[in-house]
């Protein structure tokens, strides 16, 4: 069964998938959370089909693999340009292989405790506003939900 999605719809399925597979782009490549406005970005550069239905509303599992295998690459910071060259055409089923190529190179990469494996910590920061900015030892995300969490904790907490 394929699936069908709105333009919303498909940015939270993107951003979803992002957060399960804890893809994010490299430092400053792109921003960490998918909008409808960098898709629209995405499909003007070729980087995403078009919507696929009669409506031009309708967007389906081929243009969420685009998605994923784009945050895949930009995770290793693969520039855009190359990005299209490497996934323009492709079908459903290569992007499917693409992605799970993808996923196990980025887990076989990732450090499974809070060092590295020489001894040297991958610290991240990530903003959380105009003020605040989180920092990560190991480099982990801060997905969108948590960013709104702390947010509140920080301006329900008085200032001194």
């Amino acid at each position: 069964m394929a699936a069908n999605f709105t333009l919303k719809q498909l940015t939270d399925a993107a951003n979803a998938w992002c957060e399960i597979n804890h893809v994010i782009p490299a430092n400053g490549q792109a921003a960490e959370e998918i909008t409808e406005r960098s898709i629209r970005y995405y499909r003007t550069l070729g980087l995403v089909d078009g919507p696929g239905a009669e409506s031009g509303f309708e967007y389906g599992e081929k243009h969420l693999l685009q998605i994923s295998c784009l945050r895949l690459l930009q995770a290793q910071g693969v520039a855009l340009r190359r990005i299209r060259e490497l996934l323009f055409g492709r079908s459903a089923e290569q992007l499917a292989e693409i992605q799970q190529r993808g996923l196990a190179e980025a887990r076989s990469k990732r450090p499974s405790h809070s060092l590295m494996p020489d001894g040297a910590e991958l610290w991240r920061m990530i903003p959380l506003d105009g003020d605040f900015l989180l920092v990560s030892r190991t480099g982990r995300p801060v997905s969108p939900a948590q960013r709104e969490a702390l947010l509140r904790i920080l301006e329900s907490t008085p200032s001194t």
